[in-house]
């Protein structure tokens, strides 16, 4: 994925200053595709320069901030980006190499680890499990809710896998192949 379309895709949904969208980014499409303000505001300036952004001039007034708005070529990139084919990407996960590596040369308090995580992951999925309860379940959704919807259901899925996984992982790391110490 690339960061220009997760930004167009947001000032579409609603024009915002750089500020404002690096805020709506964390509470939103940030869940899923992480960027520092510093990353977003650049990548405005490259998508003003590119021509499918422009940045409305400030309000008069001091600290006025500047709004972006998605320009026609901005929108007709976001399109053509939505449909084309794009195979699956291959996983570049650092801990499933942890845990071979844990096969290998452990134990190593890697369960410590393990624990964090799982605490981290409950709390993403309460989090998610709050947003959904909260943004969504009504009768006659719109087609952009019911994606949008879909969108958290794969947050929710994902914590839920993780924490399944991690609790796994944490009775395999319990477990001694040593018969003296059980």
């Amino acid at each position: 994925m690339s960061l220009p379309h997760a930004l167009i895709t947001a000032l579409v949904e609603q024009p915002s200053s750089g500020s404002d969208l690096a805020s709506r980014f964390d509470r939103s499409i940030g869940y899923f595709w992480h960027a520092t303000h510093q990353q977003i505001y650049r990548e405005l300036a490259r998508m003003e320069e590119a021509g499918w952004v422009e940045s409305l001039p400030p309000e008069s007034g001091r600290g006025r901030k500047k709004v972006y708005q998605v320009l026609p070529a901005g929108r007709a990139e976001l399109q053509r980006w939505v449909a084309e084919d794009q195979d699956p990407q291959p996983q570049r996960n650092e801990f499933m190499v942890r845990l071979r590596a844990e096969a290998v040369v452990g134990p190593t308090g890697l369960a410590d680890d393990i624990q964090r995580r799982l605490a981290l992951h409950r709390e993403k999925l309460a989090l998610y499990q709050s947003i959904a309860a909260r943004d969504f379940g009504r009768e006659g959704a719109s087609r952009k809710a019911q994606l949008q919807h879909l969108v958290l259901d794969a947050g929710i899925m994902q914590e839920t896998l993780w924490i399944e996984f991690s609790e796994k992982a944490l009775k395999i790391l319990a477990h001694s192949d040593d018969p003296l110490l059980g």
